[in-house]
């Protein structure tokens, strides 16, 4: 009786598996095609230009939530409420200090050029 109840465990643990590795592949699949999408985009003349950035904004977002979705598993459930607020603000303050650098460069630019 043992030994069946050690199989059964044995062929959870298996169909677990099988769908961790399913749920990456196609992450794996997604993240390739979206940046394949990408350079394609730059790389061709599929696209008019003026819809060139539109599109690369589009599939980037697209990549960073396939990306925070299935290989940081995270999503709107209560249990990683705290997770994706952690990485909310991290972003907060990435784009408080991205945002602050061009606006204190472009001023100190600005400055120069009105001396000259």
């Amino acid at each position: 009786m043992r030994r069946v109840l050690d199989k059964l465990e044995l062929t959870a643990r298996n169909r677990e598996e099988y769908e961790e590795r399913r749920f990456y592949t196609i992450g794996l699949v997604l993240s390739v095609v979206l940046t394949v999408m990408s350079f394609m985009s730059v790389m061709t003349d599929y696209l008019p230009v003026t819809w060139v950035f539109p599109a690369l904004v589009i599939l980037a977002l697209g990549q960073i939530l396939v990306h925070i979705r299935i290989f940081l598993h995270i999503d709107l459930s209560r249990q990683k409420r705290e997770d994706l607020l952690m990485l909310l603000f991290t972003i907060l303050l990435l784009g408080i200090m991205a945002f602050g650098t061009i606006w204190v460069v472009g001023d100190m630019n600005m400055r120069m050029m009105q001396g000259h």
